[in-house]
């Protein structure tokens, strides 16, 4: 057993001085001593130690095309134009490129402060439509990518099946995402045994959305796959969506799916923008997750999810980076309560009546939140979780003259250069003094799939 100790971490309780933490060689923490003495044998951690972000919704391959859409093409431009690039984009990514995306991509997410991702993946098939020999290859290639950078991971393989509410057929853009249900089982099936041995990955079932399935498809699966396990879906993210399903069922999105499926704490609702008062409470009072994707969601021009009704009804939430338009955890928590701002014209808004501080409430909830979702151990630093932490540096004028209560809010509003130097995941250290080991390497294999997909 390793054991470290931080003269300041964050505990689930707060922060705590001269900390012990015994680490297995399992990556598990196993021990925890606060105001202790170094041991002669205790490996000190220069700097201010916190847990790892979990990152609950990510499609790894856009990240490729981040940058790419800032053009004007369609005066009424939107989510949906957007759409019709990442299908171009989509048409020409190899299993071989993914890979490169995907790692690449990883330890961008580990520089950044998350350790943990949840990839929403639904590219399962070949630029024709067809399924890859073995079915799963792509699916198994983001598990290699996060594997081989040490970023945790849930791989939530998608079902889609149709384009649009009420079963209709996919288009010829959708060709590489499609599954029935018996192929999606299947797939699954596959997936969920090819990570059974990996101690840091771990997979989930996923619907694309309510327009991509049919109500028949998701009570087969949930039927099918009755073991506890995270449940993710993209739900009411835009306007058109909202006004499609009311066309569709006379309900709304989330209306719909509490209506109709046993939504509780396993299930993660991506977005969840355009939702009501009743909606709000519905989906606080079930312990469901929001997946709320702030940069990604500002991008697109999704609008702002009710933070501040949510989060006094006690809602669980978390963050994800999506597109990858952006890739910080500082900034996408900066951009949950800066939205809310904009939307009021208040200021610090996203607090609790026990929590006043800003920081403190953004910081533990996206961790509690990113820990259900995600459906693994993480997310604080307490004996049984995964070792998975940061070390910010203590040396930074903002955080190294912080009162405690300050430190999260001078990380997240303040400190305009990345802090964290060392990261650790499952016991072993992916980041040192800020750097990967196949920083280079990534970089050059990168640069080299975004020229060959912009041509």
């Amino acid at each position: 057993m390793a054991v470290y100790f931080a003269a300041k971490a964050l505990l689930p309780q707060g922060w705590a001085e001269n900390v012990k933490l015994g680490v297995s060689p399992q990556g598990v923490i196993s021990s925890l001593e606060c105001n202790s003495l170094p041991g002669d044998d205790d490996i000190r951690l220069s700097g201010i130690v916190v847990p790892g972000m979990p990152n609950l919704h990510s499609h790894a391959f856009q990240r490729a095309m981040a940058g790419l859409t800032e053009v004007v093409g369609d005066p009424a431009d939107s989510f949906w134009t957007w759409r019709d690039l990442m299908y171009r984009l989509v048409g020409k990514i190899t299993p071989e490129q993914l890979e490169t995306i995907a790692s690449y991509l990883y330890i961008e997410m580990l520089k950044a402060g998350y350790t943990s991702v949840a990839e929403f993946h639904y590219l399962h098939h070949d630029v024709d439509g067809q399924a890859y020999a073995q079915p799963a290859e792509l699916a198994l290639r983001i598990a290699q990518a996060a594997k081989s950078v040490g970023i945790g991971l849930t791989l939530l393989p998608v079902l889609y099946s149709h384009s649009g509410f009420g079963g209709q057929p996919a288009s010829s853009g959708q060709r590489r995402f499609i599954n029935s249900t018996d192929s999606y089982l299947k797939l699954y099936d596959s997936i969920a045994s090819a990570l059974a041995a990996e101690p840091m990955q771990r997979a989930g079932l996923c619907f694309h959305s309510l327009r991509a399935v049919t109500p028949e498809q998701m009570r087969l699966v949930l039927e099918s796959q009755p073991q506890p396990q995270p449940i993710h879906i993209h739900i009411s993210e835009q306007q058109k969506e909202v006004e499609d399903c009311l066309a569709w069922s006379g309900l709304r999105p989330v209306e719909w799916l509490y209506e109709n499926m046993p939504v509780d704490e396993r299930w993660c609702l991506i977005h969840a923008t355009h939702i009501t008062e009743r909606e709000t409470q519905l989906i606080a009072d079930s312990g469901a997750v929001a997946g709320l994707c702030l940069t990604t969601e500002a991008n697109l021009g999704d609008g702002i999810f009710p933070g501040q009704a949510f989060l006094q009804q006690g809602g669980n939430w978390g963050i994800g980076s999506d597109s990858h338009i952006s890739v910080s955890v500082s900034e996408d928590l900066r951009w949950f309560e800066y939205g809310q701002r904009l939307n009021n014209r208040r200021r610090n808004l996203l607090h609790l009546e026990a929590e006043p501080y800003v920081g403190n409430v953004l910081y533990q909830g996206a961790l509690r939140g990113g820990r259900m979702a995600l459906g693994q151990n993480i997310g604080e630093l307490a004996v049984g979780a995964r070792a998975d932490l940061l070390v910010l540096d203590g040396d930074d004028p903002f955080l190294a003259t912080a009162q405690d209560g300050d430190l999260l809010n001078r990380w997240i509003f303040a400190c305009a250069a990345n802090p964290i130097k060392e990261v650790m995941t499952g016991g072993k250290w992916v980041i040192r003094e800020g750097r990967h080991a196949r920083d280079e390497e990534l970089k050059a294999d990168f640069a080299q799939v975004l020229r060959t997909l912009t041509r």
